[in-house]
């Protein structure tokens, strides 16, 4: 059996400052629109399509895995469509669809004190002009005006670059544990 290792995080609005969402020019957020959920998917499967992720996690591997995924977060009965969000750009012109999804977040609640974050998703052609920043800010500023006090997400120990990213909002690591990677070829010794 192969694992991963994950750190479980937390940002606490009382410890925290929270900063202001910011997009780069020609960049905008989508608010969460149930008609959207196929493009969340979307996102989704591009932003995780060949990643260590996908390998963790099997519904991150598929489109379909990505849309099931997506139905049962939004159907979730603690479901919070104001930390659930969408970054889009205007795409090329001449091209069938006007805009390009770039990135998605959903959040839930977990109650009134606390929240989760499911997953961030930065397209591979997006990364590294501040979405993934951009997303994160924006939908804790959901979680706050909800009413959470802290908010929790998980991140695989191997993606360096997402965990500094929480860091550098101001989540910490509260919590480290080991997943058994669905589909993983047993790891021979």
């Amino acid at each position: 059996m192969r694992y991963c290792r994950r750190f479980r995080m937390e940002f606490s609005f009382a410890e925290r400052k929270l900063e202001l969402p910011v997009l780069p020019d020609g960049y905008r957020f989508v608010a969460w629109n149930p008609m959207d959920l196929d493009r969340h998917a979307t996102a989704k499967f591009q932003s995780f399509q060949g990643e260590f992720d996908s390998q963790v996690f099997a519904s991150l591997a598929t489109l379909d895995g990505c849309r099931r995924l997506m139905l049962e977060i939004a159907s979730q009965r603690t479901f919070l469509p104001e930390a659930t969000w969408l970054v889009s750009r205007a795409a090329a012109s001449g091209t069938v669809s006007p805009l390009v999804d770039c990135g998605t977040i959903q959040g839930i609640a977990s109650g009134r004190d606390s929240g989760s974050i499911q997953n961030v998703g930065v397209t591979p052609e997006s990364r590294g002009i501040g979405l993934g920043r951009a997303l994160l800010v924006k939908a804790l500023h959901g979680f706050r005006n909800f009413g959470v006090k802290r908010v929790y997400l998980e991140a695989t120990a191997e993606n360096a670059p997402a965990v500094e990213l929480y860091r550098s909002i101001g989540f910490r690591l509260v919590r480290t544990t080991y997943k058994h990677m669905q589909g993983a070829a047993p790891v021979e010794s």
